[in-house]
């Protein structure tokens, strides 16, 4: 399998970036565009030149780490997997792939391929988090939760932190993960009980480093986990709860 590459090269947040093609040969259609890039920086190093740089760890679509842009859209083709998973079996035997990194004001680019998403752990830290002092939690089973809302609230945990949800939305928002946080931790009996102050810390963190919402849709197709755009309705619900909340306090 041939195919025709331009990869975005960039020193750097702020120097001066572009494309740079490459032909590339001998490829497996099973690879993945992570293995592509691999195959791409071998011959980079072989020749002297300098690799391209990009981020991945587990590459099983766990870790979220390994979000790139193909051709316009985050991770890829395939909706609602990650890019270590997406195969060049979706692209045509002679076929120009473009590999770029995540497009949004809130992931500067670090280097080449690579971002910078502490936007994402700040949210994290602001009310992503369940504040339990060591050696006091309960034992796992002595307090209930039904099958139902354990389950459910394990779907929204799901999320990864990748990051494509921000990328893919015109607005650069983060409600998808943001609601994903929100709505797993509400339904849980120990964390529920930080729920208003979680709310108004994580939200206000939403507005501070991402766009606001428009309900476009285009996060949940991009979204690796499968969070569903039920998820961005969670910030809204959450934040007038809180309000009403401190107003009956």
């Amino acid at each position: 399998m041939k195919l025709k590459v331009e990869v975005w090269r960039q020193t750097g947040q702020y120097a001066k970036g572009g494309f740079e093609a490459h032909s590339m040969d001998d490829l497996e259609p099973h690879m993945s565009v992570l293995e592509l890039l691999d195959a791409l920086n071998e011959r980079l190093v072989d020749s002297g030149e300098e690799p391209v740089t990009f981020e991945s760890d587990c590459r099983e679509g766990i870790c979220g780490a390994c979000g790139i842009t193909v051709d316009g859209r985050p991770h890829g083709p395939d909706e609602n997997v990650p890019s270590c998973h997406q195969r060049l079996l979706s692209f045509e035997d002679g076929a120009t792939v473009r590999l770029e990194p995540f497009r949004s004001g809130a992931f500067p680019v670090i280097r080449d391929l690579m971002v910078d998403r502490d936007r994402l752990d700040d949210v994290i830290r602001a009310g992503g988090y369940v504040s339990i002092n060591a050696g006091t939690a309960p034992d796992a089973d002595s307090v209930p939760v039904t099958e139902e809302v354990a389950e459910k609230s394990l779907d929204f945990a799901a999320c990864i932190g990748c990051g494509a949800c921000v990328a893919a939305c015109p607005n650069g928002s983060a409600h998808l993960f943001g609601g994903a946080k929100l709505q797993h931790l509400a339904m849980l009996p120990l964390s529920s009980q930080e729920r208003s102050r979680r709310a108004r810390t994580l939200v206000d963190e939403l507005e501070a480093g991402f766009g606001p919402c428009s309900n476009y849709g285009e996060c949940a197709k991009v979204c690796p986990a499968g969070i569903p755009l039920s998820a961005i309705a969670a910030v809204n619900k959450e934040r007038l709860r809180a309000g009403f909340q401190r107003r009956l306090a």
